[in-house]
């Protein structure tokens, strides 16, 4: 990424916004969170978010109870929607103009997902938050994030974790695991590191999408990134 991007993908997991309950949506967490973007798009930055559900239902955790996979997957993207609505609430009560596009069409609560619209929306300086997933069971929210950034032209996608970027491994567990400040979307591919899943990866690999993980708990961070400012972990070629 050369120069202060125009337009961003943020990705959030729905567990960032339990807070430190580990379920439901802690106010305090979304409020912080819609001041750092209220912050960025006051630098005449375009924002895309996409949300995880984690914090309400996760998909995978419901089939591995024996839930139907498809079902479950499908209660999860409702769940994205969930958060999504409440960022939506949270960024407008800063007098900011937001909408909230849905994969799976429910008219009377959001739009739906149409691409076009979606340009648009950025263009005119509104917050795009994405939700829904891509609207297909088996796919992550990871990867719903990757490709509505290639959808809208991103130029970067900016996850928000609780850690400072890309470790070895867990850096919570493993007191001597690396950080890396910057890494090839082939390294973490390779040594399976769990940064996002190998599909979005792939997807940022094969067009050439920057990826920047960083700690969005450390205020400020999100307007450093985009000032080019040297925060977190660069994944790239």
């Amino acid at each position: 990424m050369k120069g202060k991007p125009q337009r961003i993908l943020l990705k959030l997991s729905g567990e960032l916004l339990a807070g430190e309950a580990g379920h439901g949506i802690d106010e305090h967490v979304l409020s912080r969170i819609a001041e750092e973007v209220g912050d960025v798009h006051a630098l005449g930055v375009q924002v895309g978010i996409v949300l995880g559900g984690g914090n309400i239902f996760r998909g995978l955790a419901g089939s591995a109870r024996g839930m139907d996979r498809v079902a479950a997957d499908h209660m999860g993207m409702l769940a994205t929607v969930i958060n999504s609505l409440s960022m939506q609430h949270a960024l407008e009560k800063r007098g900011l103009y937001t909408r909230v596009m849905s994969a799976i069409q429910m008219d009377q609560v959001c739009e739906p997902w149409i691409r076009r619209r979606a340009v648009r929306h950025l263009e005119k300086g509104r917050i795009v938050v994405m939700a829904a997933g891509t609207g297909n069971p088996y796919f992550t929210t990871d990867t719903a994030a990757v490709l509505r950034a290639i959808e809208v032209g991103a130029d970067v996608v900016l996850k928000g974790t609780k850690v400072d970027g890309v470790y070895s491994g867990d850096p919570k567990k493993l007191a001597n695991a690396t950080f890396f400040p910057r890494i090839g979307y082939m390294d973490i591919l390779n040594q399976d590191l769990k940064v996002m899943d190998s599909t979005a990866i792939s997807l940022c690999r094969d067009n050439r999408l920057p990826l920047i993980v960083f700690n969005v708990g450390v205020r400020g961070n999100l307007v450093r990134i985009v000032n080019g400012e040297p925060v977190g972990t660069v994944v790239g070629e």
